[in-house]
């Protein structure tokens, strides 16, 4: 239930912000501490399916609901973090 209400949320986020720049297939996401310059990333949305990827959706969750103040999906994670999760799914 929790993974649907995460997916819902994201989507509804998805609609509302910028990321109609992004090719289609990929998402935009900011990706950063608390007070550090969020950095865009651009995610295949086949990563909306993998439980490490939901792990960072659930952080961002808790963190922010579903109001995130960039317009797009805030993963509130230190950089290295994202970058290490999302390269393990790459090829999956």
């Amino acid at each position: 239930m929790a993974l649907l209400r995460g997916l819902l949320g994201a989507k509804k986020i998805l609609s509302r912000s910028v990321t109609s720049t992004a090719p289609k297939g990929f998402l935009a996401v900011y990706v950063g501490e608390e007070k550090v310059q969020k950095k865009r990333y651009l995610v295949p949305v086949s990563y909306l399916n993998h439980p490490s990827f939901q792990a960072l959706l659930t952080k961002s969750e808790e963190e922010f609901g579903f109001d995130h103040p960039m317009g797009g999906l805030t993963i509130p994670c230190p950089e290295d973090t994202f970058i290490t999760v999302t390269s393990g799914l790459k090829g999956r």
